[in-house]
């Protein structure tokens, strides 16, 4: 190994955004920070924050899992490590914790490895993507700002387009006090969708992303917020998820009733707005049991912090 203490950090992410179910997502300015030290020893693992005493602190860890397959990968030896993590990033909530915790292992083997040519962001990509099972939050993990992704079935190929949203998107998200595994939120979709609600969520992502560019121009004099509005509706997996998580979707026909761009965070339970939300509004939802956070879109994706590969970009 070229480095024998690295360091990274990792955006959360919301994927979906209403219409692109997955393949849209968003990098949002709320980061983990994981170090390692490589050792000739045993891993341990010590978590501060989201997550602390619910993770595993060995080699079942998804970051040291990451870490290990990276490393297999790109044909480097294995090494015992000590790892510490600071998570902000709440777990099960819909803002990209897995796939974060995956972006960090594989980019934080290549901080180890010390060569630039070895881990790049496709191949972080390309890996985390097959690990997580979809690229709509890794791809934003990867790259920051907004991301349009997919994944051949048949090839595991992955591809990316990478947005900067315009000013005017400033999310603020709506975080609960209660959890909902991924699994249980696939398990509440229909197995089939008709033509008609396909080709209405086509239309509005196709918008959405136009607008994430940063070069919408609406037609009829229309400003964004409108389109905003009209381009975050969806027919394939919001509605079909309210009984696994009705405060949410109560939370955002409230939102969008009051004239906010609102939507499931992934799959849920957190509910981002991608526009800025007054403060009374803001203060109803807390008083409600919503934590709320203003935040960010993160312009840039993950980041080596430590090593000697921290300069060098990628």
């Amino acid at each position: 190994m070229h480095d024998d203490f690295v360091a990274v950090k990792v955006p959360a992410t919301s994927a979906n955004l209403g219409p692109g179910f997955d393949c849209m997502g968003l990098a949002l300015d709320l980061w983990d920070e994981v170090s390692i030290h490589a050792t000739t020893g045993s891993t341990s693992v010590v978590v501060e924050g989201e997550g602390a005493g619910n993770v595993d602190l060995g080699e079942d860890n998804l970051v040291v899992r990451a870490l290990r397959l990276a490393l297999d990968h790109a044909g480097a030896p294995q090494v015992g490590v000590r790892m510490r993590c600071m998570n902000r990033i709440p777990h099960s909530r819909g803002l990209g914790s897995s796939a974060s915790a995956i972006v960090a292992g594989l980019t934080l083997a290549r901080a180890l490895i010390g060569d630039p040519d070895v881990l790049g962001r496709q191949e972080i990509l390309e890996i985390g993507s097959e690990l997580e099972g979809h690229p709509d939050n890794v791809a934003p993990a990867v790259y920051g700002g907004a991301t349009v992704a997919w994944m051949n079935e048949d090839t595991k190929e992955v591809g990316a387009l990478r947005l900067n949203p315009p000013a005017c998107v400033s999310p603020v998200v709506f975080i609960p006090d209660f959890e909902l595994r991924t699994a249980t939120a696939r398990a509440a979709l229909p197995e089939n969708v008709s033509h008609v609600d396909a080709r209405f969520n086509v239309a509005r992502a196709s918008a959405l992303a136009a607008i994430l560019s940063g070069h919408a121009q609406a037609s009829g004099g229309a400003d964004l917020h409108a389109v905003l509005m009209e381009a975050t509706r969806d027919r394939l997996h919001q509605e079909q998820r309210r009984g696994a998580m009705e405060p949410s979707l109560a939370l955002v026909d409230w939102l969008r009733g009051a004239g906010y761009a609102a939507v499931v965070s992934g799959a849920g339970p957190t509910v981002i707005s991608l526009e800025p939300v007054g403060a009374q509004i803001r203060r109803e939802a807390a008083d409600s049991g919503w934590r709320v956070l203003p935040l960010t879109v993160a312009a840039s994706g993950v980041q080596i912090t430590r090593g000697s590969l921290a300069k060098v970009e990628f």
